[in-house]
């Protein structure tokens, strides 16, 4: 197909626009998607498209599938976790020169969010604000004329703006989810102590609740990208996790261009560094060697797409995904409870994380077919009441505005044995509370599947 480490010289300069590869792109097996989209899905793998759809560049109003209900059905409590948005990578590829991006926030730079202005105003007057320790140390917004590793930039602060502004339209315009005259104890909001997720959580909370009180605002901080609290100490995740990573993938290939030793690089650190330059149309690094072209980065992203694929298919990463999601799920489904009691307490709640957070649960709830978290990816789980029935409480899971509900391990068949467009709550939590143990091997809670013996 392409030897990786042939090289197709780049002059300085010339900026690299992303190509459709229809006519000889890099083919892959052909994939079953979530709702699959006949008009605009390539028929087999296309990497620059799934770049594209990785990158998330902020665009027209997308079409989502968040609210919907039948009329006599009541929601009562909203559960978004996210991913941070678009950022610098976290590593340069060795013996490449750094991207040059632009990490303030500029109102006639594109893309733009006609909030944007506002919320750098709003941030302005953040310091001070009542957050965990460290969270009160971070800058609320990206502000570095060269990205820092790992910061913000403005693409993703629009991407949570607009995501933030959709969920407004749908959970408070439409459905009424909150007063006008909310409070602190409605909320509950987490994020982890890097930058880019707290400023990711305040661009979506802003424009999910303009100019909100600050006073109102308090943001807990979770020390683990799992959200696990006091539940972390797991032995047996730890080492599902272990065995995971003995899998490495595009070292040998990735190494053979930048001319580095291939213990040096990681899977995931050429990739990350590259989808940088693609996602800002910025031209490729380059060594002594030459220049890392378009056909290099196909060939590379190919085999990531690849490689997680069968880290999804490997009973590894699922006894892995369903130990580190049990924590978060389990705080879920206890929220969902006390709302469905009647509480109004913490209906609202935000987690802002990372795609290590997102991916376990994505594949503890059983969407094996979802695609890796794109930056600002939200996954959404919705409690509502049937006002006919007011004792039955159902469930939505949305995943990127797409309902994805059945498509879950613990749902999948409801919807052939009842009208009703949701999963009964009672679904879920006994998946959290029981099947989710099963399936490691017959356990039947958190503690012993974390220290079973003979793993």
């Amino acid at each position: 197909l392409l030897e990786v480490s042939r090289f197709l010289i780049v002059p300085q300069g010339v900026h690299l626009i992303p190509v459709s590869t229809a006519k000889n792109g890099v083919s892959g097996r052909s994939r079953k998607r979530i709702l699959p989209d006949p008009v605009t899905e390539p028929p087999v793998t296309d990497p620059v498209y799934e770049a594209r759809l990785y990158c998330n560049i902020p665009s027209v109003a997308e079409r989502s599938m968040e609210g919907h209900a039948p009329h006599h059905f009541k929601l009562v409590s909203v559960h978004v976790l996210i991913r941070h948005g678009d950022r610098y990578p976290l590593y340069v590829i060795p013996k490449t020169k750094r991207p040059e991006i632009d990490c303030t926030l500029v109102a006639n730079r594109k893309p733009y969010h006609p909030k944007l202005e506002a919320f750098v105003s709003h941030m302005s007057k953040g310091p001070g604000a009542s957050f965990e320790s460290p969270l009160h140390s971070l800058p609320l917004y990206p502000n570095h004329p060269l990205c820092e590793m790992g910061e913000l930039t403005q693409t993703g602060v629009v991407q949570h703006l607009q995501n933030g502004q959709l969920l407004r339209d749908i959970y408070l315009k439409k459905h009424r989810l909150l007063p006008n005259d909310w409070s602190t104890e409605q909320l509950y909001l987490e994020t982890t102590g890097k930058s880019r997720t707290l400023q990711s959580g305040l661009a979506l909370l802003y424009g999910f609740l303009p100019d909100f009180d600050w006073k109102k605002i308090y943001f807990r901080h979770q020390p683990s990208a799992l959200f696990c609290s006091g539940n972390c100490y797991c032995p047996v995740r730890n080492q599902y996790l272990e065995k995971e990573q003995r899998r490495q993938y595009l070292l040998r290939e990735m190494a053979k261009i930048v001319d580095v030793p291939t213990k040096q690089l990681r899977a995931a650190n050429p990739i990350d560094t590259m989808l940088c330059h693609f996602c800002h149309n910025v031209s490729f690094p380059c060594t002594r060697n030459g220049c890392i072209d378009m056909e290099h980065f196909k060939v590379i992203k190919t085999h990531q797409i690849e490689d997680e694929r069968e880290r999804r298919e490997k009973k590894l990463y699922l006894g892995y995904a369903l130990l580190g999601a049990h924590p978060i799920l389990n705080q879920t489904i206890s929220r969902m409870q006390r709302a469905a009691a009647g509480r109004k307490e913490e209906i609202f709640t935000l987690y802002s994380a990372h795609d290590v957070t997102l991916s376990p649960v994505l594949s503890a709830l059983g969407l094996t077919e979802a695609r890796f978290p794109r930056f600002a990816a939200r996954l959404i789980f919705e409690l509502w009441q049937d006002r006919e029935k007011p004792s039955e409480h159902s469930v939505r899971i949305l995943y990127n505005g797409v309902d994805v509900t059945f498509h879950t391990s613990f749902c999948q068949d409801h919807h052939k044995r009842s009208l009703k467009p949701m999963c009964p709550l009672e679904n879920l939590v006994r998946f959290v509370k029981r099947d989710m143990f099963t399936a490691l091997g017959g356990t039947t809670n958190y503690h012993d599947a974390c220290h079973r013996e003979g793993f």
